[in-house]
Protein backbone atom coordinates (compact mmCIF):
# COMPACT_ATOMS: atom_id res chain seq x y z
CA UNK A 1 0.00 0.00 0.00
CA UNK A 2 1.07 3.69 -0.70
CA UNK A 3 0.26 7.41 0.22
CA UNK A 4 -1.86 7.55 -2.21
CA UNK A 5 -4.47 4.58 -0.49
CA UNK A 6 -5.36 6.92 1.88
CA UNK A 7 -7.58 8.77 -0.75
CA UNK A 8 -8.75 5.76 -2.66
CA UNK A 9 -12.24 6.83 -1.60
CA UNK A 10 -11.81 10.18 -3.56
CA UNK A 11 -13.95 7.86 -6.60
CA UNK A 12 -16.52 5.68 -7.15
CA UNK A 13 -15.69 1.73 -6.05
CA UNK A 14 -13.40 0.34 -9.47
CA UNK A 15 -12.59 -3.20 -10.67
CA UNK A 16 -9.60 -4.77 -7.94
CA UNK A 17 -6.22 -4.52 -8.22
CA UNK A 18 -3.14 -6.77 -7.63
CA UNK A 19 -0.20 -5.67 -5.26
CA UNK A 20 2.33 -3.60 -6.98
CA UNK A 21 5.53 -2.37 -6.08
CA UNK A 22 5.66 0.86 -3.78
CA UNK A 23 8.38 3.59 -3.19
CA UNK A 24 9.77 2.81 -0.11
CA UNK A 25 9.64 6.78 0.94
CA UNK A 26 5.15 5.79 0.44
CA UNK A 27 5.39 4.33 3.91
CA UNK A 28 4.87 6.97 6.31
CA UNK A 29 1.62 7.00 5.96
CA UNK A 30 1.10 3.32 7.24
CA UNK A 31 1.64 3.92 10.28
CA UNK A 32 -1.16 7.10 10.37
CA UNK A 33 -4.41 5.39 11.64
CA UNK A 34 -8.30 6.88 11.90
CA UNK A 35 -9.02 9.75 14.03
CA UNK A 36 -9.85 10.12 17.11
CA UNK A 37 -12.66 12.81 18.45
CA UNK A 38 -9.96 15.59 18.98
CA UNK A 39 -9.34 15.13 14.81
CA UNK A 40 -6.12 13.58 15.85
CA UNK A 41 -4.49 9.71 14.83
CA UNK A 42 -6.11 7.35 17.65
CA UNK A 43 -3.35 5.95 19.81
CA UNK A 44 -1.25 9.11 19.74
CA UNK A 45 1.93 7.31 21.85
CA UNK A 46 5.34 8.52 22.65
CA UNK A 47 8.02 9.36 19.73
CA UNK A 48 5.12 9.21 16.82
CA UNK A 49 4.88 11.97 14.39
CA UNK A 50 1.61 13.21 15.34
CA UNK A 51 2.23 13.95 19.66
CA UNK A 52 2.79 17.39 19.04
CA UNK A 53 -0.08 18.07 16.87
CA UNK A 54 -1.80 15.86 19.98
CA UNK A 55 -0.66 18.14 22.86
CA UNK A 56 -1.62 21.11 20.94
CA UNK A 57 -5.09 20.59 22.10
CA UNK A 58 -4.11 19.97 25.64
CA UNK A 59 -4.01 22.90 28.20
CA UNK A 60 -0.93 23.48 30.79
CA UNK A 61 -1.85 24.35 34.06
CA UNK A 62 0.27 27.60 34.03
CA UNK A 63 -2.67 28.94 31.46
CA UNK A 64 -5.34 28.20 33.57
CA UNK A 65 -3.39 30.07 36.78
CA UNK A 66 -3.10 32.93 34.84
CA UNK A 67 -6.08 33.52 33.22
CA UNK A 68 -8.16 33.04 36.95
CA UNK A 69 -5.58 35.91 38.60
CA UNK A 70 -7.01 38.00 35.75
CA UNK A 71 -10.56 37.13 35.92
CA UNK A 72 -9.97 37.56 40.16
CA UNK A 73 -8.54 41.02 39.66
CA UNK A 74 -11.12 41.74 37.02
CA UNK A 75 -13.89 40.61 39.47
CA UNK A 76 -12.40 42.33 42.91
CA UNK A 77 -12.18 45.61 40.92
CA UNK A 78 -15.72 45.58 39.40
CA UNK A 79 -17.26 44.50 43.24
CA UNK A 80 -14.75 47.35 44.59
CA UNK A 81 -16.14 50.10 42.03
CA UNK A 82 -19.44 49.04 42.32
CA UNK A 83 -19.80 49.56 46.27
CA UNK A 84 -17.48 51.92 46.66
CA UNK A 85 -17.03 54.15 43.80
CA UNK A 86 -20.71 53.97 42.47
CA UNK A 87 -21.98 53.27 46.20
CA UNK A 88 -24.74 51.26 44.70
CA UNK A 89 -26.00 48.48 47.42
CA UNK A 90 -24.75 45.19 47.35
CA UNK A 91 -23.75 42.15 49.24
CA UNK A 92 -20.24 42.99 49.44
CA UNK A 93 -19.05 40.57 52.39
CA UNK A 94 -20.22 37.26 50.43
CA UNK A 95 -18.78 38.86 46.87
CA UNK A 96 -15.40 39.09 48.82
CA UNK A 97 -15.39 35.46 49.98
CA UNK A 98 -16.68 34.04 47.08
CA UNK A 99 -13.04 36.34 44.98
CA UNK A 100 -11.20 35.17 48.44
CA UNK A 101 -12.11 31.45 47.81
CA UNK A 102 -11.03 31.60 44.19
CA UNK A 103 -7.62 33.30 45.02
CA UNK A 104 -7.50 30.64 47.63
CA UNK A 105 -7.58 28.09 45.08
CA UNK A 106 -5.12 29.58 42.47
CA UNK A 107 -2.01 30.14 45.15
CA UNK A 108 -2.49 26.78 47.08
CA UNK A 109 -2.61 24.79 43.07
CA UNK A 110 0.58 27.88 42.22
CA UNK A 111 2.49 26.83 44.91
CA UNK A 112 1.78 22.39 44.87
CA UNK A 113 1.87 22.21 41.03
CA UNK A 114 4.48 24.80 39.85
CA UNK A 115 5.63 24.42 36.02
CA UNK A 116 4.01 24.59 33.19
CA UNK A 117 2.67 20.95 32.65
CA UNK A 118 0.04 20.10 30.47
CA UNK A 119 -3.24 19.11 32.93
CA UNK A 120 -5.31 15.55 32.73
CA UNK A 121 -8.18 16.45 30.53
CA UNK A 122 -10.65 15.93 33.45
CA UNK A 123 -8.65 17.66 35.89
CA UNK A 124 -8.73 20.35 33.09
CA UNK A 125 -12.35 20.10 32.83
CA UNK A 126 -12.35 20.35 36.88
CA UNK A 127 -10.51 23.14 36.97
CA UNK A 128 -12.62 25.26 34.45
CA UNK A 129 -15.89 24.06 36.29
CA UNK A 130 -13.98 25.23 39.51
CA UNK A 131 -14.28 29.16 37.52
CA UNK A 132 -17.31 28.20 36.06
CA UNK A 133 -19.48 27.87 39.34
CA UNK A 134 -17.15 30.21 41.07
CA UNK A 135 -18.02 33.02 38.31
CA UNK A 136 -22.03 31.78 38.06
CA UNK A 137 -22.29 32.06 42.39
CA UNK A 138 -20.43 35.87 41.87
CA UNK A 139 -23.14 36.31 39.69
CA UNK A 140 -25.88 35.27 41.43
CA UNK A 141 -25.16 37.68 44.29
CA UNK A 142 -25.54 40.57 41.86
CA UNK A 143 -28.28 40.32 40.01
CA UNK A 144 -28.44 36.89 37.96
CA UNK A 145 -29.32 37.09 34.39
CA UNK A 146 -30.04 40.84 34.82
CA UNK A 147 -26.28 41.25 35.42
CA UNK A 148 -24.77 42.24 31.90
CA UNK A 149 -21.51 40.63 33.13
CA UNK A 150 -23.30 37.29 32.79
CA UNK A 151 -21.59 37.19 29.81
CA UNK A 152 -18.51 35.95 31.22
CA UNK A 153 -20.07 32.54 32.12
CA UNK A 154 -19.48 31.80 28.12
CA UNK A 155 -15.58 31.83 29.05
CA UNK A 156 -14.88 28.66 30.54
CA UNK A 157 -16.40 26.70 27.69
CA UNK A 158 -14.39 28.20 25.38
CA UNK A 159 -11.26 27.86 26.33
CA UNK A 160 -12.98 24.31 26.73
CA UNK A 161 -13.53 23.48 23.22
CA UNK A 162 -10.44 25.12 21.87
CA UNK A 163 -8.33 23.12 23.98
CA UNK A 164 -10.38 20.15 25.14
CA UNK A 165 -12.04 16.88 23.00
CA UNK A 166 -15.68 17.19 22.11
CA UNK A 167 -16.84 14.79 25.34
CA UNK A 168 -14.87 16.91 27.99
CA UNK A 169 -16.31 20.00 26.39
CA UNK A 170 -19.32 19.14 26.39
CA UNK A 171 -19.32 18.49 29.97
CA UNK A 172 -18.44 21.79 30.97
CA UNK A 173 -21.21 23.19 28.53
CA UNK A 174 -24.04 20.72 30.40
CA UNK A 175 -22.96 22.73 33.99
CA UNK A 176 -23.06 26.04 32.13
CA UNK A 177 -26.45 25.30 30.96
CA UNK A 178 -27.51 23.97 34.43
CA UNK A 179 -25.49 27.38 35.89
CA UNK A 180 -27.66 29.41 33.52
CA UNK A 181 -30.62 27.64 34.26
CA UNK A 182 -30.47 28.41 38.72
CA UNK A 183 -29.55 32.08 37.87
CA UNK A 184 -32.71 32.20 35.63
CA UNK A 185 -34.49 30.99 39.16
CA UNK A 186 -32.20 31.80 41.93
CA UNK A 187 -30.41 35.53 41.78
CA UNK A 188 -30.52 38.38 44.48
CA UNK A 189 -31.52 41.62 43.08
CA UNK A 190 -29.46 43.83 40.76
CA UNK A 191 -26.76 45.89 42.95
CA UNK A 192 -28.85 49.57 42.77
CA UNK A 193 -29.41 53.19 44.16
CA UNK A 194 -29.95 53.07 47.91
CA UNK A 195 -33.12 52.56 48.94
CA UNK A 196 -34.36 51.63 45.25
CA UNK A 197 -34.60 47.94 44.06
CA UNK A 198 -34.31 46.85 39.88
CA UNK A 199 -36.59 44.11 38.93
CA UNK A 200 -36.20 42.98 35.74
CA UNK A 201 -39.41 41.29 33.96
CA UNK A 202 -39.31 37.86 33.80
CA UNK A 203 -39.68 37.19 29.93
CA UNK A 204 -36.84 39.91 29.82
CA UNK A 205 -34.86 37.25 32.28
CA UNK A 206 -35.75 34.26 30.21
CA UNK A 207 -34.94 36.33 26.81
CA UNK A 208 -31.25 36.34 28.67
CA UNK A 209 -31.10 33.18 29.61
CA UNK A 210 -31.95 31.56 25.93
CA UNK A 211 -29.55 34.31 25.08
CA UNK A 212 -26.42 32.95 27.36
CA UNK A 213 -27.59 28.81 26.41
CA UNK A 214 -27.30 30.22 22.64
CA UNK A 215 -23.90 32.32 23.08
CA UNK A 216 -22.63 29.57 25.10
CA UNK A 217 -23.44 27.16 22.60
CA UNK A 218 -22.24 28.45 19.36
CA UNK A 219 -18.97 30.29 20.86
CA UNK A 220 -18.14 26.39 21.69
CA UNK A 221 -18.64 25.03 18.42
CA UNK A 222 -17.05 27.71 17.07
CA UNK A 223 -14.05 27.56 18.84
CA UNK A 224 -14.27 23.55 19.07
CA UNK A 225 -14.14 23.54 14.99
CA UNK A 226 -11.72 26.45 14.46
CA UNK A 227 -8.77 24.80 16.98
CA UNK A 228 -9.84 21.26 15.30
CA UNK A 229 -9.34 22.52 11.72
CA UNK A 230 -6.05 24.30 12.54
CA UNK A 231 -4.77 20.90 14.39
CA UNK A 232 -5.46 18.70 11.39
CA UNK A 233 -4.03 21.20 9.33
CA UNK A 234 -0.50 21.53 11.47
CA UNK A 235 -0.78 17.59 11.38
CA UNK A 236 -1.24 17.32 7.49
CA UNK A 237 1.79 19.75 7.12
CA UNK A 238 4.08 18.18 9.43
CA UNK A 239 3.11 14.54 7.61
CA UNK A 240 4.02 16.60 4.22
CA UNK A 241 6.84 17.77 5.78
CA UNK A 242 8.50 14.41 7.31
CA UNK A 243 7.59 12.65 4.18
CA UNK A 244 9.42 15.03 2.17
CA UNK A 245 12.55 14.64 4.13
CA UNK A 246 12.48 11.18 3.41
CA UNK A 247 12.51 11.19 -0.06
CA UNK A 248 15.36 14.34 0.26
CA UNK A 249 17.09 11.50 2.02
CA UNK A 250 16.59 8.56 -0.41
CA UNK A 251 17.76 10.93 -3.30
CA UNK A 252 20.82 12.10 -1.52
CA UNK A 253 22.47 8.90 -1.34
CA UNK A 254 23.10 8.80 -5.06
CA UNK A 255 25.31 11.92 -4.24
CA UNK A 256 26.65 10.24 -1.47
CA UNK A 257 27.69 6.87 -3.50
CA UNK A 258 28.77 9.49 -6.24
CA UNK A 259 31.03 11.43 -3.18
CA UNK A 260 32.37 8.09 -2.23
CA UNK A 261 33.64 7.02 -5.33
CA UNK A 262 35.62 9.91 -6.02
CA UNK A 263 37.26 10.08 -2.62
CA UNK A 264 38.53 6.54 -2.61
CA UNK A 265 39.43 6.49 -6.01
CA UNK A 266 42.95 7.72 -5.30
CA UNK A 267 43.61 5.55 -2.34
CA UNK A 268 42.68 2.48 -3.98
CA UNK A 269 45.23 3.34 -6.49
CA UNK A 270 47.86 4.26 -4.40
CA UNK A 271 47.33 0.55 -2.59
CA UNK A 272 47.37 -1.03 -5.90
CA UNK A 273 50.40 0.45 -7.34
CA UNK A 274 52.50 -0.75 -3.98
CA UNK A 275 51.30 -3.83 -3.86
CA UNK A 276 52.22 -4.68 -7.27
CA UNK A 277 55.77 -3.57 -6.98
CA UNK A 278 55.70 -5.42 -3.30
CA UNK A 279 54.65 -8.63 -5.37
CA UNK A 280 56.91 -8.02 -7.74
CA UNK A 281 59.87 -8.04 -5.12
CA UNK A 282 58.58 -10.98 -3.10
CA UNK A 283 59.23 -14.26 -5.42
CA UNK A 284 56.57 -16.75 -4.87
CA UNK A 285 58.26 -19.34 -2.02
CA UNK A 286 58.00 -15.86 -0.17
CA UNK A 287 55.09 -16.51 2.81
CA UNK A 288 54.29 -12.82 2.15
CA UNK A 289 52.90 -13.89 -1.77
CA UNK A 290 49.24 -15.11 -0.49
CA UNK A 291 48.79 -12.47 1.39
CA UNK A 292 49.97 -9.55 -0.93
CA UNK A 293 47.95 -11.33 -4.23
CA UNK A 294 45.09 -11.54 -1.59
CA UNK A 295 45.48 -7.39 -0.39
CA UNK A 296 45.85 -7.16 -4.62
CA UNK A 297 42.64 -8.93 -5.18
CA UNK A 298 40.20 -7.18 -2.85
CA UNK A 299 41.38 -3.83 -3.82
CA UNK A 300 40.64 -4.85 -7.20
CA UNK A 301 37.40 -5.69 -6.68
CA UNK A 302 37.09 -2.44 -4.71
CA UNK A 303 38.12 -0.63 -7.55
CA UNK A 304 35.44 -2.54 -9.54
CA UNK A 305 33.08 -1.91 -7.49
CA UNK A 306 33.63 2.04 -7.77
CA UNK A 307 33.75 1.90 -11.34
CA UNK A 308 30.32 0.16 -11.29
CA UNK A 309 29.46 3.25 -9.33
CA UNK A 310 30.67 5.73 -11.59
CA UNK A 311 29.11 4.39 -14.44
CA UNK A 312 25.41 4.66 -12.53
CA UNK A 313 23.86 7.48 -13.70
CA UNK A 314 23.38 9.02 -10.22
CA UNK A 315 27.59 8.10 -10.02
CA UNK A 316 27.92 12.15 -10.55
CA UNK A 317 26.19 14.85 -8.83
CA UNK A 318 26.42 17.15 -12.01
CA UNK A 319 24.32 14.67 -13.99
CA UNK A 320 22.29 13.62 -11.18
CA UNK A 321 21.18 16.76 -10.23
CA UNK A 322 18.96 16.97 -13.64
CA UNK A 323 17.32 14.60 -15.65
CA UNK A 324 15.13 14.73 -19.14
CA UNK A 325 10.97 15.25 -18.94
CA UNK A 326 11.03 11.68 -20.93
CA UNK A 327 13.90 10.33 -18.23
CA UNK A 328 11.13 11.91 -15.51
CA UNK A 329 8.52 9.77 -16.63
CA UNK A 330 10.08 6.74 -16.75
CA UNK A 331 11.50 6.88 -13.45
CA UNK A 332 8.05 7.77 -12.18
CA UNK A 333 6.34 5.08 -13.75
CA UNK A 334 8.89 2.22 -13.22
CA UNK A 335 7.12 0.68 -9.77
CA UNK A 336 3.85 0.61 -11.46
CA UNK A 337 4.75 -1.27 -14.20
CA UNK A 338 3.84 -4.65 -12.71
CA UNK A 339 -0.18 -3.37 -12.31
CA UNK A 340 -2.97 -4.51 -14.43
CA UNK A 341 -3.39 -1.54 -16.20
CA UNK A 342 -0.94 -0.38 -19.32
CA UNK A 343 0.39 2.66 -18.75
CA UNK A 344 2.15 4.89 -21.38
CA UNK A 345 3.85 7.82 -21.61
CA UNK A 346 4.78 10.54 -24.19
CA UNK A 347 6.93 13.47 -23.65
CA UNK A 348 6.63 15.43 -26.23
CA UNK A 349 9.39 18.59 -27.54
CA UNK A 350 12.85 18.12 -29.73
CA UNK A 351 15.18 17.98 -27.67
CA UNK A 352 13.74 16.50 -24.71
CA UNK A 353 13.90 19.45 -21.48
CA UNK A 354 15.87 18.97 -18.60
CA UNK A 355 14.50 19.96 -15.85
CA UNK A 356 16.44 19.84 -12.03
CA UNK A 357 15.61 16.95 -10.29
CA UNK A 358 13.17 17.69 -7.12
CA UNK A 359 12.48 15.09 -4.64
CA UNK A 360 8.82 17.13 -4.56
CA UNK A 361 8.43 16.36 -7.87
CA UNK A 362 9.10 12.45 -8.11
CA UNK A 363 7.38 11.75 -4.91
CA UNK A 364 4.12 14.16 -6.11
CA UNK A 365 3.95 12.23 -9.85
CA UNK A 366 4.61 9.10 -8.31
CA UNK A 367 1.10 9.26 -6.05
CA UNK A 368 -0.68 10.69 -8.80
CA UNK A 369 0.61 8.01 -10.74
CA UNK A 370 -0.36 5.10 -8.49
CA UNK A 371 -4.14 6.52 -7.43
CA UNK A 372 -4.45 6.94 -11.56
CA UNK A 373 -3.26 2.99 -11.94
CA UNK A 374 -5.63 2.08 -8.69
CA UNK A 375 -8.78 2.89 -10.43
CA UNK A 376 -8.12 2.66 -14.21
CA UNK A 377 -10.06 -0.07 -15.78
CA UNK A 378 -7.24 -0.93 -18.75
CA UNK A 379 -4.84 2.41 -19.90
CA UNK A 380 -2.83 5.18 -17.92
CA UNK A 381 -1.67 7.46 -20.53
CA UNK A 382 1.16 10.39 -18.79
CA UNK A 383 1.58 12.77 -21.32
CA UNK A 384 4.67 15.53 -21.24
CA UNK A 385 4.95 19.04 -23.30
CA UNK A 386 6.27 21.94 -23.16
CA UNK A 387 6.53 25.52 -24.46
CA UNK A 388 8.55 28.44 -23.86
CA UNK A 389 7.00 29.50 -21.16
CA UNK A 390 5.80 26.40 -19.71
CA UNK A 391 5.63 22.59 -18.99
CA UNK A 392 3.03 20.39 -18.45
CA UNK A 393 2.22 16.85 -17.63
CA UNK A 394 -1.18 15.28 -17.79
CA UNK A 395 -2.20 12.04 -16.10
CA UNK A 396 -5.27 10.32 -17.42
CA UNK A 397 -6.82 6.85 -16.68
CA UNK A 398 -9.94 5.65 -18.12
CA UNK A 399 -11.78 4.71 -14.08
CA UNK A 400 -14.37 5.89 -12.99
CA UNK A 401 -13.42 9.39 -12.48
CA UNK A 402 -14.04 10.97 -9.20
CA UNK A 403 -16.57 11.78 -7.22
CA UNK A 404 -18.66 14.70 -8.04
CA UNK A 405 -19.38 15.87 -4.29
CA UNK A 406 -15.64 16.35 -3.68
CA UNK A 407 -14.09 17.48 -6.80
CA UNK A 408 -13.98 20.64 -5.51
CA UNK A 409 -12.35 20.06 -2.45
CA UNK A 410 -9.54 17.58 -4.00
CA UNK A 411 -5.92 18.89 -2.15
CA UNK A 412 -7.22 19.62 0.55
CA UNK A 413 -6.66 17.57 3.90
CA UNK A 414 -8.71 14.83 5.23
CA UNK A 415 -11.35 15.26 2.41
CA UNK A 416 -13.14 11.67 2.36
CA UNK A 417 -16.66 10.47 1.52
CA UNK A 418 -16.27 6.83 3.22
CA UNK A 419 -15.49 5.89 6.51
CA UNK A 420 -12.44 4.99 8.32
CA UNK A 421 -11.57 1.37 7.00
CA UNK A 422 -14.10 0.94 4.42
CA UNK A 423 -11.51 0.28 2.06
CA UNK A 424 -11.14 -3.19 1.80
CA UNK A 425 -9.60 -3.67 -0.89
CA UNK A 426 -6.10 -2.39 0.55
CA UNK A 427 -7.00 -2.68 3.99
CA UNK A 428 -6.02 0.54 4.91
CA UNK A 429 -7.58 3.42 7.14
CA UNK A 430 -7.03 6.19 5.01
CA UNK A 431 -7.00 9.89 6.39
CA UNK A 432 -7.82 11.92 3.25
CA UNK A 433 -3.89 13.03 2.87
CA UNK A 434 -2.51 11.58 -0.05
CA UNK A 435 -3.57 14.02 -2.66
CA UNK A 436 -2.90 16.88 -0.05
CA UNK A 437 0.68 15.50 0.25
CA UNK A 438 1.35 15.33 -3.35
CA UNK A 439 -0.43 19.02 -4.19
CA UNK A 440 1.52 20.47 -1.31
CA UNK A 441 4.97 19.02 -2.61
CA UNK A 442 4.00 19.86 -6.43
CA UNK A 443 2.89 23.37 -5.35
CA UNK A 444 6.17 23.85 -3.14
CA UNK A 445 8.24 23.44 -6.93
CA UNK A 446 6.30 25.70 -8.27
CA UNK A 447 3.48 24.19 -9.94
CA UNK A 448 -0.27 24.27 -10.08
CA UNK A 449 -1.87 21.03 -9.99
CA UNK A 450 -5.79 20.99 -11.40
CA UNK A 451 -8.03 18.08 -11.07
CA UNK A 452 -10.98 17.10 -13.40
CA UNK A 453 -12.95 14.35 -14.92
CA UNK A 454 -12.70 12.85 -18.60
CA UNK A 455 -16.03 12.54 -20.76
CA UNK A 456 -17.91 9.96 -20.66
CA UNK A 457 -15.64 8.49 -17.77
CA UNK A 458 -11.97 8.73 -16.42
CA UNK A 459 -10.08 11.35 -14.37
CA UNK A 460 -7.30 13.53 -15.54
CA UNK A 461 -4.68 15.26 -13.36
CA UNK A 462 -2.92 18.39 -14.89
CA UNK A 463 0.27 19.75 -13.18
CA UNK A 464 1.92 22.93 -14.95
CA UNK A 465 5.34 24.34 -14.14
CA UNK A 466 6.57 27.66 -15.64
CA UNK A 467 9.91 26.83 -17.00
CA UNK A 468 12.35 29.09 -15.17
CA UNK A 469 11.31 27.59 -11.67
CA UNK A 470 12.66 23.71 -12.83
CA UNK A 471 14.06 23.99 -15.85
CA UNK A 472 17.99 22.98 -15.18
CA UNK A 473 21.04 25.29 -16.30
CA UNK A 474 23.81 24.25 -19.05
CA UNK A 475 24.77 20.89 -19.01
CA UNK A 476 28.35 20.46 -17.46
CA UNK A 477 31.12 20.44 -19.79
Amino acid sequence: MSMTRSDSHLRSPGPSRSAKTVKPGLSLLQELGPLDETGLPIGAAEGRLWDWAYARRGLRLRTLVVLRWVSILAQLTTVLWIALGLHFTLPLGPCLVVIALAAWMNLSMELALPGGRLTGRWEAVFQLSFDLVEMSVLIGLTGGLSNPFFLMLVAPVTVAAATLPARNAAALGVLSAVCVTLLFFFALPLPWFPGQTFQSPWLYRFGMWGAAISGIGFNAAYAWQASAEASRMELALATTQAVLAREQRLSALGGLAAAAAHELGTPLATIQVVTRELLREHEAASPLRDDLQLLSDQSQRCREILMRLSRSPDAEDAHHARLAVAHLLDEVVEPYRSAAVRITCRADGTPSLEIRRMPEILHGLSSIVENAADFARTTVDIHAAYDEEALWIEVRDDGPGFAPDVLPRLGEPYVTTRSHGENSRTQHQGMGLGFFIAKTLLERSGARVEFGNLRPEGAQVTVRWPRARIEAGPAPG
